[in-house]
């Protein structure tokens, strides 16, 4: 899964590193880190964190499977409860 975060978009909320630590961290107070090649085991967590970026600065391929690339729009199936 490849994941690739707009830093110019980025406002440093941190939603991502809150949900998915082991892929991003804060560096500092705005500076964010991430490893763009995530394991699968980390699908979940992703969507989540995608989903839950207030600028939609996060688009992960390979996220939703045969569908494609996925920014913020991953809502609907990151809720799943």
């Amino acid at each position: 899964m490849r994941l690739v975060v707009d830093l110019n978009k980025c406002q440093g909320y941190a939603q991502c590193a809150f949900l998915a630590p082991d892929v991003f961290a804060m560096h500092g107070d705005e500076s964010l880190i991430y490893n763009p090649r995530a394991d699968e085991e980390q699908r979940e967590r992703l969507a989540r964190a995608v989903a839950a970026c207030p600028v939609q600065a996060i688009t992960a391929d390979g996220l939703d499977g045969a569908r494609g690339p996925v920014a913020g729009s991953a809502r609907e199936a990151s809720d799943g409860r």
